[in-house]
């Protein structure tokens, strides 16, 4: 009889066991299950938010672009509704539903175009002379030689031959680098590709606390004219090799200032300080159509840009998009 208790006993003691083992699993399962579960509905709503914060942030985009279609004037400066885009953005918070949309819109052909450094394997002399002075200024903290190889090196990059210009580059220093690539001998498709050419590096590309931004000051877009009206100041320094920046300044101020006539291209004459100074009228224009938007939807703490640049075409409301990007 003891030993038939025994087996009774140790069949109880296994079937506790399996018990628990399977309730174990069980719960594990269950704990995993929910997990997943929670993950999954947390990622839908993720995609959710994020399908919601693109469209805010086009929406965003198509206001700033409708802002420059309705601008039908003979110039475009920064007294225009377009430059103006707080209200726009101010606006948005009663668009959305616990959303909302940030815009900024630059003036691309307030840049200085640098594709247009050349024609065909020569250079472009007043494009040319407007890099070499904003290369020159100050704040860049650049010598003449460092200046004289960014331009040579520049022309190198976009002229079709591979003969080197000066203290230029062309495939031979560029495939003895780490890792090796070509010269694209071509025009820049993005301002960015200004990072692959001979001593332009990212302090200067990006700027830092101390130098402003080289990207803000150059441009691939544009007829080859820049527009005095929306010129960045350091862009206006680079426009007559007599400028300071407290003219620049002065100038930046004028054309601020509510009712002043910019129709015309030499309005700066009227700027204190700037009667007799010369600039190259050739490369100067009061009339933009290349134009970059710049809209951030916002949601929560969440947030997404999208970026365009748009030609303005010749009839109202007519514009193509030229580049889109999404961060």
């Amino acid at each position: 009889m003891g030993s038939v208790k025994n087996i009774i006993i140790n069949n109880r003691g296994v079937a506790l066991i399996v018990v628990i083992l399977t309730v174990s699993v069980i719960v594990a399962l269950t704990v995993e299950f929910n997990r997943s579960t929670r993950d999954g509905l947390y990622d839908t709503a993720n995609l959710s938010d994020g399908i919601r914060l693109y469209y805010v942030a086009k929406s965003g985009f198509y206001g700033g672009e409708a802002l420059l279609m309705a601008n039908q004037n003979n110039f475009d400066a920064l007294t225009q509704d377009w430059a103006k885009t707080d209200l726009l953005s101010l606006q948005s918070e009663g668009y959305f539903r616990q959303g909302s949309f940030q815009v900024r819109i630059t003036d691309e052909a307030g840049k200085i175009p640098v594709n247009k450094l050349i024609t065909g394997n020569a250079y472009n002399e007043p494009v040319r002379a407007l890099l070499v002075r904003l290369l020159s200024l100050p704040e860049f903290n650049l010598s003449q030689d460092r200046v004289n190889v960014i331009v040579n090196s520049l022309k190198d990059w976009l002229d079709p031959d591979d003969e080197v210009t000066g203290q230029g580059a062309e495939n031979a220093y560029y495939r003895s680098v780490d890792p090796p690539y070509s010269a694209k001998n071509g025009f820049l498709d993005c301002i960015d590709d200004l990072l692959m050419v001979k001593g332009i590096t990212k302090e200067l590309y990006y700027g830092t606390k101390e130098t402003p931004a080289l990207k803000d000051c150059l441009t691939v877009f544009g007829d080859g004219a820049i527009n005095i009206n929306t010129a960045p100041t350091t862009v206006l320094r680079a426009l007559s090799q007599g400028m300071t920046a407290e003219l620049a300044e002065e100038m930046d101020k004028y054309r601020r200032t509510p009712g002043k006539d910019l129709s015309v291209v030499n309005w700066f004459q009227n700027v204190p300080g700037m009667q007799g100074k010369t600039m190259d009228y050739g490369v100067l224009t009061i009339k933009s159509n290349y134009f970059t938007i710049t809209s951030t939807g916002l949601f929560g703490n969440m947030k997404e840009t999208v970026t365009g640049t748009i030609r303005k075409g010749q009839g109202p409301g007519s514009a193509e998009l030229l580049s889109w990007n999404v961060e």
